[in-house]
């Protein structure tokens, strides 16, 4: 079977990206994790910027296949679906060592030097935001959140607060921050 080297540069590229972080990501360290070729890199991508945006795209292909598992699993109650996608991402963090979020780390890099990755990041999380919604707008509908919440804000305020805990996670090395935060939300948006 031949060997699809932009795929393997891509997989390869978002668990680099996490430990290393954009601007300490060497193409060349790339191609050596790669066994790639040193010319092939820019046969595949116009610039290390395309390459960044190309990650991020398969790493939001993840992000969805987890939302479509979670929230599409109406086994569970729709607050039950969104809770359940935070913890299956949290289990992902603790297996990679509480590296975080990609979309926060390159967001938090690079959205003061770079308005192409502001923007594409922040698309990102405005995606992830609009799905969490309509799962809330399906509690409100099904009696587990009041009438009239405004489920783009608490679908937001959600994401940011993740975000946020996913950072302390990182820094501490440690999952009880995600925990924490979810338990609070969830007792939170109950009550």
């Amino acid at each position: 079977m031949a060997r699809d080297v932009k795929q393997e540069l891509l997989t390869r590229g978002v668990a680099m990206l996490l430990q290393h972080g954009y601007h300490d990501l060497g193409v060349a360290a790339l191609l050596d994790a790669t066994n790639t070729p040193k010319g092939s890199f820019y046969h595949y991508f116009k610039s290390k910027e395309d390459f960044g945006l190309q990650v991020i795209d398969l790493y939001m292909k993840e992000v969805h296949a987890g939302l479509d598992q979670c929230l599409g699993d109406t086994r569970l109650s729709p607050l039950k679906r969104v809770r359940r996608f935070f913890e299956i991402s949290e289990e992902k963090y603790r297996t990679e060592g509480y590296l975080g979020c990609l979309l926060g780390g390159l967001g938090q890099e690079l959205s003061g030097v770079s308005e192409v990755f502001r923007r594409k990041v922040e698309q990102c999380f405005s995606q992830i935001g609009a799905r969490i919604a309509a799962c809330l707008k399906q509690a409100v509908a099904e009696g587990e959140l009041p009438k009239g919440t405004d489920t783009r804000r608490l679908a937001k305020l959600l994401v940011n607060c993740w975000e946020g805990a996913a950072l302390r996670s990182r820094l501490l090395k440690d999952s009880a921050p995600l925990r924490e935060m979810l338990d609070f939300y969830f007792h939170a948006v109950a009550a």
